[in-house]
């Protein structure tokens, strides 16, 4: 069976998003029950806008299309906020899969969601949950964080990241880094995203395989003596055939339960 396969897809300014996207792409390859893919989103401001704002070049990572995001298990995106929600260039993708929304595309596929603000309470969680109609509406299933390290109770230093998903600050002129806590948060978010995937994968193999059955050899029982007109011995005082009222045959035994509802209905 094919590995479960996973995307990581990001939009990123000014180089932090894509800085824990390959902290994340590091978590999620730990296991090596899964096989994961990089991909940023289309940038959708014209070069002359970018330059103004100072934005990092692009790093040489493919473009994600709608169509493509279908092949992945499970996807975990990440972007900067905009006022306490996506960018632009998140929601200009998510606005050009209406084919995969209505095909159930992405039904029953993993998304997890990871963060870049400007402050530390620039809005990480409520771009979370701003976001979660996205993957509502396509029927995805939203893998939440959680509290698995111990930086994300320690408040003597701003960390990014919540329970939605890691996160960096990245200050207002852009200037911080994301620091080794928040990596490692991010690793970590890969990681748990990479096992629940794996899992729901084996479970779906496994109903897979029971949805199809026995064996057609088992599945049919083997025919009865009835069915086989086996001649049985009559008694000493059983009337001559003259003599017995003309009725409708029993229907034969069966062990299937098939045929003994067609047998009944034949009778009626």
């Amino acid at each position: 069976m094919a590995k479960p396969k996973i995307f990581v897809i990001y939009y990123s300014t000014y180089g932090h998003v894509h800085t824990l996207a390959q902290s994340i792409m590091k978590g999620v390859s730990k296991s090596g029950d899964v096989d994961v893919e990089m991909y940023q989103f289309a940038e959708t401001l014209p070069d002359d806008v970018l330059e103004k704002m100072h934005a990092a070049p692009k790093p040489n990572v493919p473009v994600i299309d709608a169509d493509k995001i279908a092949e992945a298990d499970g996807v975990l995106i990440g972007f900067p906020t905009r006022f306490g929600a996506a960018p632009a260039q998140v929601k200009a993708f998510f606005d050009a899969t209406g084919k995969l929304w209505a095909s159930g595309a992405l039904v029953g596929k993993c998304a997890g969601l990871f963060f870049a603000t400007g402050s530390q309470h620039g809005g990480q969680e409520s771009t979370a949950y701003s976001f979660l109609p996205h993957l509502a509406h396509h029927g995805m299933i939203y893998v939440p964080l959680g509290y698995p390290s111990p930086y994300m109770f320690e408040n003597d230093s701003v960390i990014g990241g919540s329970a939605w998903g890691a996160g960096t600050v990245a200050g207002s002129d852009g200037s911080l880094q994301p620091n080794y806590k928040e990596l490692d948060i991010a690793e970590i978010q890969g990681e748990k995203f990479a096992s629940v995937v794996a899992k729901l994968a084996t479970v779906s193999s496994g109903n897979e395989i029971a949805a199809g059955g026995v064996p057609e050899a088992e599945a049919v029982p083997k025919e009865s003596a009835v069915e086989h007109n086996t001649a049985v011995e009559p008694a000493d005082n059983a009337k001559p055939a003259a003599e017995v009222a003309p009725t409708n045959p029993p229907a034969p035994t069966s062990k299937n339960p098939i045929r003994r509802l067609i047998n009944k209905l034949k009778n009626l």
